[in-house]
């Protein structure tokens, strides 16, 4: 019975162990080009996604974006951004993968180049897996926005009417950090449905 016992006890320490580690790894960014090709892949619906460019961020702001893999569709999906750990206290947010029109990569690219995007027409986002964002006022508490879809346009005045709060599930505006342009985020679905 205690040899019994000690078997019991050493599953019980590797499964506890494999599940610790399997928590672990899923909140930690792809490192290889194969593991953010898959995160990219993994922010739309496959009829995007499927034929998509996957691009990688630079490593500096207004840097090159590195081609992981060439598509034939006007879509590119990047892999969640390093440097937006999700526990950081002095980032709005920490974005998870994203597919983008090409319109919509412009206007972020020339955002977060620290450029003022100039766009003629809508763009079009998707964020299956959601995003973190930090809770404003200092309360240090973030949520997840679940799947949705975001939305540029290149009048941003006529989204200062919107909604601002994106913890009540409904469509908000926000911009990115250092940025005033506002863009429209339309949740698809709650993130704990």
């Amino acid at each position: 019975m205690t040899r019994t016992n000690v078997w019991t006890k050493v599953l019980i320490a590797v499964l506890l162990k494999a599940i610790t580690a399997s928590a672990q790894s899923s909140d930690r960014l792809p490192v290889t080009d194969a593991e953010k090709i898959a995160d990219a892949l993994r922010a739309g619906p496959a009829f995007i996604t499927r034929d998509a460019t996957v691009l990688d961020w630079p490593s500096a702001p207004g840097g090159e974006y590195r081609l992981l893999r060439k598509g034939s569709n006007e879509w590119t999906c990047l892999p969640a951004i390093p440097g937006y750990p999700h526990d950081a206290i002095d980032s709005a947010f920490k974005t998870e993968p994203g597919c983008y029109d090409p319109i919509f990569l412009r206007w972020t690219q020339d955002s977060l180049a620290g450029r003022t995007p100039h766009i003629d027409r809508v763009g079009i986002s998707y964020m299956y897996l959601g995003l973190w964002k930090w809770a404003k006022g200092g309360s240090g508490h973030d949520f997840h926005v679940g799947p949705h879809l975001m939305i540029v346009g290149p009048n941003p005045d006529e989204f200062q009417g919107f909604n601002r709060d994106a913890t009540n599930g409904m469509p908000y505006v926000t911009h990115l950090p250092n940025r005033t342009e506002l863009f429209l985020v339309m949740p698809v679905r709650q993130w704990n449905e």
